[in-house]
């Protein structure tokens, strides 16, 4: 341990601004890093709000590296993951010069599969164009120079490409210690380095896959930490929903059954008739798919477990596609032994026959919320102890006598089927993820949660609640930014009803002057991806109507990486996009000087896992608004208005073109959450705020 208090570090003359150039001394960086120096000393969980421009990343490196003894760094995505990696951790190790090793490690997926990409070159056939071909030769000559096989270093190959799915393993189709490539296997050489190393920096999703594999009784994907630190923290609750949960389509279905009968003729052919096993399973999950066609009628295209239209058929249908698998997954777990695709396969259909048991468990006769069947535990089984495979990949069995665990702690859960163009998705979500995630911590752990949005308006309650951390310290330290010189907050007075036809029409209407005024980019905030296409529409008509010719950038016309590449480049550009467009967006100065948000951000309310929750805390006596849907929109629209500014040198406008924030008393409490912006509701203020902060850079 280094033998300095933790706010020598921060000083004038100390080890940060000697090898840090144009670093300044900030108060509330120095007490934020206190903070969780005590934290990490007590061994205690600290929630810790960071106002933007604090340097929270600085703040929690310098107690890491000199008190954190093992310590786990979880960020809320694989970008922020590669950028403390690669920038903040070397420099802060570097100032600091503290003898800490660190590694870098990501899901399976993120890794090149020696055995699959093998695999495919053996079958080109398999490649869908020239492009995939071309993609190919750019990941065989990557695999055999990189050093660590991580997709993101391979910038040439994009990272949605298809081909990634075929070259990357998952847990199912992993070979474990049967794989001939293990010795060269990037995923094992990436964990053997984590074990081995003082911070491990992961994210979130990584974080919860160890936590759901732990319930099962694999223990080695991530290494035993003395503190874990959770950057972006306010996603977590999400995340832990989205892993705590699991879902099946049918596509998931006909890709197993071609997979069982493609490993089933080459291995084991005297075992079974593979085809008719195969199209059996195809056949259940096509009359599935057919069954779920009155879901079409519904609104997104989707129901609940309880309001599914023509539930006794589903039911015979369900029951049909789960025997099938069962069927499947008995036939390929009886000759697993003869060959590692065999073992695969087999693992993957009893991970999926374990879902469905999962999701078809509760009985039709009460809701979900109600269903005792869900989390008592005198009903399960002990976890199932790894398989003799290594690499903590469970057997055929194991993954069954885990999903029979997992019930104990999954609790009251919703379920839902969705029905999109070509498929069928089953999909079940924990109404509450408290009890899981918390009982995750282990003794003499230290947790630090930090983000910038984390409480509202200083009560952290709703996010403590959320992840059963009520007994965790808390503490916000505020922005350092001048918010009332840099940054103006308008809602415009006179605005239709946001459920109004007409209201679309007049935000883009009255976007339009603040466009004209704004000297540098926009990000235009939808609640929606139908609202995105119209608004997207609507500017690009005023455009041409007004002769402009600014670039228009919109969701979903590429990547979001590609479009805010883009948009840095670009002379006055506008950018429509939805919720991924809300945080972890950085374009400080002239870049962006206006962002538009088109409604408040309440979910919506025909999403099933919301919709279950709103139900709960209302059977509960509790106001499901002002206890959830309130709180939920204070957290997104403080992050959207986030994006505005980065940096103290800063400055713009947000427009938020729904009036309910200053109309409706409920509104006082989204507001009152924002940074301290000046505020107003006459357009000519806005035009005289930018006139005023272009004037001295004329």
């Amino acid at each position: 341990m280094l033998d300095l208090d933790i706010s020598e570090f921060f000083d004038e003359d100390g080890p940060l601004a000697t090898a840090l150039p144009g670093y300044k001394p900030r108060p509330a960086q120095v007490e934020l890093s206190q903070a969780i120096g005590q934290a990490i000393q007590d061994r205690a969980t600290l929630v810790a709000e960071a106002g933007t421009g604090i340097g929270k990343t600085w703040a929690y490196l310098v107690p890491a590296f000199i008190q954190g003894g093992k310590v786990l760094i979880s960020t809320g995505t694989r970008t922020l993951q590669d950028q403390l990696f690669a920038r903040d951790l070397p420099r802060v190790r570097a100032a600091l010069a503290a003898p800490v090793t660190a590694a870098l490690l990501k899901g399976r997926g993120n890794y090149v599969c020696h055995y699959h990409l093998d695999r495919l070159q053996g079958d080109e056939r398999a490649l869908k164009s020239r492009s995939e071909i071309q993609q190919l030769r750019q990941i065989q000559v990557f695999a055999g120079i990189s050093k660590t096989g991580d997709r993101s270093d391979l910038a040439q190959v994009p990272e949605d490409a298809d081909i990634w799915q075929r070259v990357t393993s998952t847990r199912e189709n992993c070979l474990g210690q049967e794989c001939p490539r293990i010795r060269d296997c990037f995923v094992v050489k990436a964990r053997r380095q984590a074990q081995e190393a003082d911070v491990v920096v992961v994210n979130h999703a990584l974080f919860m896959a160890d936590l759901v594999l732990r319930e099962e009784g694999v223990t080695d994907l991530l290494p035993e930490a003395d503190t874990v630190i959770f950057d972006e923290a306010h996603q977590l609750p999400d995340t832990a929903t989205r892993f705590l949960g699991s879902s099946v389509s049918t596509h998931q279905l006909m890709d197993f059954g071609r997979a069982l009968e493609v490993a089933g003729l080459a291995y084991a052919r005297e075992a079974a008739k593979w085809s008719d096993v195969s199209r059996h399973l195809e056949t259940a999950a096509r009359e599935l798919r057919l069954v779920c066609a009155p879901l079409d009628r519904m609104p997104g295209r989707k129901a609940t477990f309880e309001a599914i239209p023509n539930p006794e058929e589903f039911d015979e249908a369900l029951k049909a596609l789960r025997e099938a698998v069962d069927s499947a997954a008995q036939a390929l777990a009886a000759v697993s032994e003869k060959h590692p695709d065999l073992m695969a396969a087999a693992r993957s259909g009893a991970e999926i026959s374990a879902r469905l048991k999962r999701w078809a468990t509760p009985g039709r006769s009460g809701a979900a919320l109600d269903d005792e069947g869900w989390g008592r535990d005198d009903q399960a089984p002990e976890p199932a102890a790894p398989s003799a495979l290594g690499d903590g990949l469970p057997t055929p069995a194991a993954i069954l006598a885990g999903a029979a665990a997992a019930e104990q702690w999954t609790g009251p859960a919703v379920r839902w089927v969705e029905h999109g163009q070509h498929h069928v998705r089953l999909h079940s979500a924990p109404l509450s993820v408290a009890q899981a995630f918390s009982k995750y911590r282990k003794p003499g752990q230290a947790w630090i949660m930090t983000s910038a949005t984390l409480s509202i308006n200083g009560e952290f309650t709703h996010f403590t609640s959320q992840l059963g951390l009520e007994k965790a310290r808390t503490g916000k330290w505020e922005s350092p930014f001048n918010y009332p010189e840099q940054a103006l907050l308008f809602v415009p007075r006179g605005m239709p009803e946001p459920q109004s036809p007409q209201f679309l029409d007049r935000f883009v209407q009255t976007l339009m002057p603040l466009l004209e005024a704004s000297p540098g980019g926009t990000l235009v905030l939808c609640t929606t991806l139908r609202a995105v296409d119209k608004v997207a529409n609507l500017l690009a008509d005023q455009f041409d109507d007004a002769g402009h010719e600014w670039p228009l950038l919109k969701q979903g016309d590429g990547t979001r990486r590609d479009l805010l590449d883009r948009f840095c480049r670009l002379e006055h550009p506008v950018l429509v996009g939805s919720a991924s467009f809300w945080e972890g967006i950085d374009l400080p100065g002239d870049v962006l000087t206006l962002v538009a948000i088109d409604k408040l951000p309440f979910a919506p309310p025909d999403d099933p896992v919301i919709e279950a929750r709103l139900r709960a805390c209302r059977a509960q006596g509790g106001n499901p608004f002002s206890e959830y849907q309130l709180p939920e929109a204070a957290i997104s629209l403080k992050q959207g208005a986030g994006r505005l500014i980065r940096t103290e040198l800063d400055w713009g406008v947000l427009m938020v073109g729904d009036g309910r924030l200053v109309e409706k008393p409920y509104g006082k409490r989204l507001w009152r959450g924002l940074p301290p912006f000046a505020r107003t509701r006459e357009l000519e203020e806005v035009l005289a705020f930018y006139r005023r902060k272009q004037e001295p850079r004329d």
